[in-house]
């Protein structure tokens, strides 16, 4: 049926067709339904991957990409830098297992040099091989940008540097006479946290998407695990040992601290128990671990 030209909204902003479609709406397609851009279509995936049905429209509402990722893009181009240059300007027999540069590097940590602070930190940046670099690099992007778009650049990089710091502090308590590399801890604590939301919210996520995501998590740590503990105890590389313990101990800050930031969605922290029980847990940890290593550690 035709509608009349004349009952048409004067004041409308675009001209209408003779079946009364805005003729400069061109964010329909042909049944008048409202298209759905590549921005918003990857946004729609993201909330169905992060959050629990009843929270998706509320993140779509408030979605954009400003700010971008920046944090877990800025600390893997600083890792991939450190790692160039200790394969290119650095002498190296080959790419794939970096020999003495790493091991004099002033970042990495040893037992031995535990009274330079910074160690405990700046560990993250070195990587023994071109597989150590890849597999973290690949599993904190794959993770840390769609926790970024969520949770923004503030709780992703706590989560991420809790872990690093958990990571080293645990290896210098239970592995105390290894040296430690890469940035498994704060990846660790990534994939920490993304389980446990996954877990505790898996009644209200898609079922399959549930199993695949929680499965997934499962078989690469369990692969990654077992090839440290293959590293660690047989292999008989010449060199320093390098712990994995890091990996367990950026695990439990991520299922710990990162669990609360990145289940809270939208929601203030500090009124919440779980975030208070987590931060005093990781303090006291954080504090034994301080002193283990000024009085008893046999390092």
């Amino acid at each position: 049926m035709d509608i009349d030209i004349e009952e048409q909204d004067p004041l409308a902003v675009d001209p209408v067709d003779r079946d009364g479609r805005q003729m400069g709406d061109t964010g329909r397609d042909d049944d008048g339904n409202r298209k759905v851009g590549c921005c918003e279509r990857f946004h729609r995936s993201i909330s169905k991957w992060m959050l629990p049905e009843e929270l998706h429209e509320q993140y779509r509402e408030r979605a954009n990409c400003c700010p971008p990722p920046i944090f877990i893009i800025l600390i893997s181009i600083g890792e991939l830098a450190v790692f160039i240059y200790y394969a290119v300007w650095k002498p190296q027999k080959q790419w794939v297992t970096l020999g003495e540069g790493i091991w004099n590097s002033p970042l990495t940590y040893k037992s031995d040099q535990r009274e330079e602070a910074w160690r405990f930190v700046s560990y993250m940046f070195v990587h023994a091989g071109v597989e150590h670099i890849l597999g973290n690099l690949v599993m904190q992007l794959l993770l840390g940008i769609p926790l970024e778009l969520v949770h923004k650049g503030f709780e992703v990089g706590m989560v991420y540097m809790a872990g690093v710091l958990a990571g080293s502090l645990a290896s210098s308590i239970f592995d105390p006479l290894s040296a430690l590399v890469g940035a498994s801890g704060g990846v660790y604590a990534l994939i920490g946290g993304y389980f446990m939301n996954a877990v505790v919210n898996f009644r209200e996520m898609i079922p399959l998407l549930g199993v695949f995501r929680i499965g997934v998590i499962v078989i690469i740590v369990g692969t990654d695990v077992g090839f440290a503990l293959y590293r660690r105890f047989f292999t008989h590389d010449v060199g320093l040992k390098v712990s994995f313990v890091a990996h367990i101990g950026g695990g439990v800050a991520g299922m710990t601290i990162g669990y609360v930031f990145f289940s809270a969605y939208n929601q203030k922290l500090l009124k919440d128990p779980r975030f208070w029980l987590c931060i005093v847990g990781y303090v006291v940890f954080l504090l034994f671990a301080v002193l283990f290593n000024i009085f008893l550690s046999p390092a």
